[in-house]
């Protein structure tokens, strides 16, 4: 397996399935354990990585967006985690989970604006948009309703 290949697809994670998006959401959970830093810098670095390594396994045909390719639903991912404070428990994380999942699925806009860029920005840009969304929902939630994260 490439480098890139295996970037792409979390080490294989993304030829599970059915869904593999959700298996790649999923396996970047145990970050929250991490704290909101470490999710947010982890963010950043699965996104240029992944960035990376689709533009070269996608060189000769940008516009692909293969459903084993699960290093953009990583990013998405980490990001809403990031929104968690600290003290989040399971019920923070299922919550970042189960709303980054709707909005990567849903793609309601701009994710789907995103999603139609193509190429290796539209695979990981639709991503981020869904996992900033569900980050900023977690964040009001936090503030209107202290506690329950």
């Amino acid at each position: 397996m490439s480098p890139s290949l295996a970037i792409a697809t979390l080490g294989g994670i993304g030829r599970l399935k059915p869904a593999p998006g959700t298996w790649g959401s999923a396996a970047v959970l145990p970050a929250a354990l991490l704290g909101p830093a470490w999710a947010l810098g982890l963010a950043i670095a699965v996104a240029v990585i992944g960035w990376l390594a689709l533009r070269d396994l996608f060189a000769d045909d940008p516009d692909q967006d293969p459903g084993w390719v699960v290093v953009d639903e990583a990013a998405g991912m980490l990001l809403a985690l990031a929104a968690l404070p600290a003290s989040a428990g399971w019920v923070g994380v299922g919550l970042a989970f189960l709303l980054f999942r709707a909005f990567d699925i849903l793609k309601p806009w701009p994710v789907s604006w995103a999603d139609n860029l193509g190429g290796p920005v539209g695979v990981m840009l639709d991503d981020i948009l869904a996992g900033a969304i569900a980050g900023a929902l977690l964040i009001l939630l936090g503030a209107f309703a202290p506690g329950v994260l």
